[in-house]
């Protein structure tokens, strides 16, 4: 059994049998569509050790400091932490650091763009992370940071004459109020980037499984694997719903957060990316900007994805959103997903 001519019955027997990631790593499966590092890293937490081995017990050369980024030179396979399915790590200057809390990104300024359509167009951070200001000013005292993938609506371009700058200016319908953000920074996602995935192959022969177990998360198109993947998904007192739903609600770019309502564990989170909700309480499958660590649980209940992943699950699965359009709800509808 292979890769390629793994089915779905395949799969769901391995599940059924709680021996499915095992059988997923002796097939290769875990790394799969692991893509070599970037050239840069970003550090996601205060405290990033570089070791001066690619294991647990190694001695710590120095730390690096949150949002610091630094040069990725290689990535490798060595011990693993507290998460026994991520044993990924990165060679730095000096040594190496666990993959966990650190963030492949890029550094690709764009051109400005001066005219976009009345009702906006997506957009996505193209920098390790991007300052954001009250107004179109860069004298103005900035309000805090947007990070790399995340994606954004941008409602307006300004044209700052005076400092010879452009900017574009996104709205956080959460917070109720606009932000300004230098052009360079953001990427406009181009139209043809949120057409429909495999859109020959009919809806009900489309299917989400996620195994709990062993945080895989397998797309079939009939019985054939279209995608597998390591998830995170929701930690105990906030699992991941298991049972049979849809993906009937979808926004390519939501903004999280549970202020307000919880006590514990306050998270608030712009601009995650390609978020296919599947329960009406919130629970999705969406992108991952604030870790890099899946195999294990540790999520508020959704299903974190690489952004790149979420992508393609939220062009792939039903309903497909209009471009135009920020929020798409569409109840009796969507790809069907299973979570045991």
């Amino acid at each position: 059994m292979t890769f390629n001519n793994i089915t779905r019955r395949d799969f769901l027997k391995l599940s059924a049998s709680g021996v499915l990631g095992l059988a997923l790593s002796e097939l290769g499966l875990n790394h799969a569509l692991a893509a070599p590092p970037t050239s840069k890293g970003l550090a996601l937490v205060s405290g990033v050790p570089i070791f001066d081995e690619p294991v647990a017990n190694a001695n710590k050369i120095e730390l690096i400091g949150k949002d610091q980024t630094f040069a990725l030179f290689d990535q490798l396979e060595g011990d693993a932490f507290d998460n026994p399915f991520n044993t990924i790590w990165y060679k730095v200057d000096g040594g190496y650091v666990h993959s966990a809390n650190v963030m492949p990104v890029e550094e690709n300024f764009q051109k400005p763009v001066y005219e976009i359509p009345a009702e906006g167009q997506l957009a996505e951070i193209c920098v390790p992370y991007s300052l954001i200001y009250p107004s179109p000013h860069f004298y103005a005292k900035t309000t805090g940071r947007l990070y790399y993938e995340s994606t954004h609506w941008v409602k307006k371009v300004i044209v700052n004459r005076e400092e010879k700058s452009v900017w574009y200016e996104i709205y956080d319908k959460v917070e109720k109020q606009s932000h300004y953000i230098p052009s360079f920074n953001l990427r406009l996602i181009p139209n043809e980037e949120l057409t429909q995935l495999s859109p020959e192959v009919p809806n009900e022969a489309k299917l989400l499984h996620v195994d709990i177990a062993s945080q895989i998360v397998t797309a079939f198109e009939g019985e054939k694997v279209v995608l597998s993947t390591r998830c995170a998904s929701g930690q105990h007192g906030t699992d991941t719903p298991k049972g049979e739903w849809t993906t009937y609600h979808k926004g390519p770019s939501i903004h999280m957060t549970n202020q307000g309502d919880a006590v514990a564990n306050i998270y608030n989170l712009p601009g995650v990316p390609w978020t296919s909700f599947f329960t009406g309480s919130g629970h999705a499958f969406h992108g991952t900007y604030w870790h890099n660590d899946y195999g294990r649980l540790r999520s508020n209940g959704c299903v974190n994805l690489p952004s790149s992943i979420a992508k393609w699950v939220y062009r792939w699965t039903s309903p497909i959103v209009p471009y135009t359009v920020d929020y798409l709800n569409q109840p009796g509808t969507g790809t069907k997903v299973i979570i045991e």
